[in-house]
This record gives C-alpha cells, structure tokens and sequence, in this order.
C-alpha cells in the first residue's frame, strides 16, 4: 500500500490541472514529486529552498492575491519553526492557505528530534480559526486534501503520516464518525491509531468514535456518544497527549465527566530507533492501550454474560 506522502502529490498536481487558483509552495523537501507538475505549471510550483520562514510567508502572498497556497515540509519545519510567519503572515492578515505536513510526531526516527513533531497540533491550537485533519489511511488523506483545497479560502492544516489504518473508512472533513457501540464510556481514537484502538478494546464494552477531523472539535458527537455510553472519556492522540482534553471538557462543561488523555509523552526519546519502538515507548500499541483505557473506564471487561 503507498503512503499517504506517496499519495499526497499526485492528487495535488491533479488539483494543479484542475484548478487554476491552487499553487504549490515547497522547501527543497517534496520537490521531486513535483517535477512534472512543475513542467505544466511553472508559475504556480514554487520551491523556496531551505527557508521555512519564507516557505509561510510566500504562500501568504499567495494567498493575498488570490491563489490558493499549498505548502508543504516536514511537521517540525512547518509548523513549529515558522511559527511567527503562521501566526501573522497567515492569521494576522486573515488569509488561508493548505499546510500538509509529513512525518508527524516520529515517522523518521533517524531523522532525530529536529525532524518530530508531537506539538504541531497543540501549537496550532494557540491560533484562531484552523481547521485541522488527521487521516488514518491514504484514501482518507486524498479525501481530505481534496476538502482542504476546496474549503475557499480557510486556514486547513493537514497532518499526513507513515502509520495507517489497515482500510479506510469514509470521511467528510467534518465529524466524528461511530465505529463501534458500547455502555461503559466514549473512546475517541484520531487517525492512524483507530487499529490499535479497536484492537485495545475488543474485549471492553465502550463506544469508540473515530476522529479525523479533529478541528473543530465535534463537541456534538461526542455529547450524543456519552448519553448511551456514558461520560468516562478516553483520547486517543497521535501527537502529544492531552491536546484535546480542554476540548472534550468544554464539550461536557454541563455534565460531571472524566477524561483521559493518551498520545504522545513531553519526554524526549534519545535512543531514536524505530517508529514501532516509539509506539511501544509512549504507550498506544494495542496492549499499552487495553491496560490504560481498561484501568480507566467504569465497565471494565465484557464476560461471557454480558
């Protein structure tokens, strides 16, 4: 199966023939995927070389001019070290543009710590008025990027990832979607981890919602989940833990409620060595996951009278 990277610039350079508004802004990483695209569309593939900064603020002007900017690196360089150019550039100015980073919070452990990015999505949070996607499969992320490019002129940050979903479900850019039912508590799994979720919980009679959309937060979804479920709430994140607990709360602020925020840990693996490694390390492998959700919820383990 390819990746959601290896899907990510065929769709966009048929979004390129497609739609004479979308352009595309690089830093040196993605280009070579781009080389035909660039052929057909000299004037709107633009690669800035190693300029992260200028990678934001170009797509900007971009955007001020009508355009509808892609821009695309690494997590870590795409949101994290441009922050500055994101927050003004782009939020300041009230233009949009389609950030879609790669490698997530440790795609590439060899890269080491400057190319992880557990914070994108927490960062992104200090800002008004993004929309953020996390597919868990390529077809959702090809789905998404499609929804991204055509949301006018938003501000869309889409999180793209080597970890997948063994089959894609059907996503439309907005909800939560229910993929199993239960009466001892809501699990809210985001992207690439609903495997491990489901896998986590077979034996544990909860609701698990699946998240790939995860701003705006579907306040609504999970409402309706805890009226049958309960309000025992589990997070599931790729990216650093706890990111969208304040969200659940807010979602739940007239109920008594409890929540659980599970992802990524603030500290620094040193010892890079694979992605599973990682996984294991900050607990979201399957059995990490049924220890601490089943440690959690009220319902515990479902037995053969149930």
């Amino acid at each position: 199966m390819d990746t959601m990277r290896d899907r990510f610039p065929a769709v966009v350079s048929r979004l390129l023939d497609e739609d004479p508004r979308v352009a595309v802004v690089l830093a040196e990483i993605g280009r070579d995927g781009f080389t035909e695209a660039w052929h057909r569309h000299p004037d709107r593939v633009v690669n800035v070389g190693i300029r992260e900064q200028l990678l934001v603020g170009a797509a900007a002007g971009m955007a001020l001019t009508g355009l509808r900017p892609v821009v695309h690196t690494f997590a870590s360089f795409l949101v994290e070290r441009p922050f500055e150019q994101i927050k003004l550039d782009l939020g300041h100015q009230d233009v949009g543009a389609v950030l879609v980073s790669a490698a997530a919070s440790f795609d590439w452990p060899a890269g080491g710590y400057t190319h992880m990015s557990p914070g994108d999505v927490a960062l992104l949070d200090t800002l008004d008025g993004w929309t953020v996607h996390v597919p868990g499969h390529p077809d959702e992320a090809e789905t998404l990027l499609r929804h991204a490019v055509a949301a006018g002129d938003d501000k869309v940050y889409v999180r793209l990832s080597v970890q997948a979903n063994r089959e894609a479900l059907p996503v439309d850019g907005e909800r939560f979607r229910t993929v199993r039912e239960g009466r001892s508590g809501v699990v809210v799994a985001v992207g690439p981890l609903l495997d491990a979720v489901l896998d986590a919980v077979a034996d544990l009679e909860v609701t698990v919602l699946y998240a790939t959309t995860v701003r705006p937060f579907d306040a609504a979804a999970l409402r309706r989940a805890t009226e049958t479920a309960g309000t025992d709430v589990v997070l599931v994140e790729p990216y650093l833990a706890g990111t969208s607990t304040a969200a659940a709360n807010d979602a739940l602020a007239d109920v008594p409620h409890r929540v659980l925020g599970l992802g990524v840990g603030r500290r620094e693996l040193r010892r890079y060595g694979r992605v599973e490694e990682h996984i294991a390390a900050h607990g979201l492998d399957a059995r990490s996951l049924r220890e601490r959700i089943g440690g959690f919820v009220a319902g515990g383990a479902v037995t053969a009278d149930s």
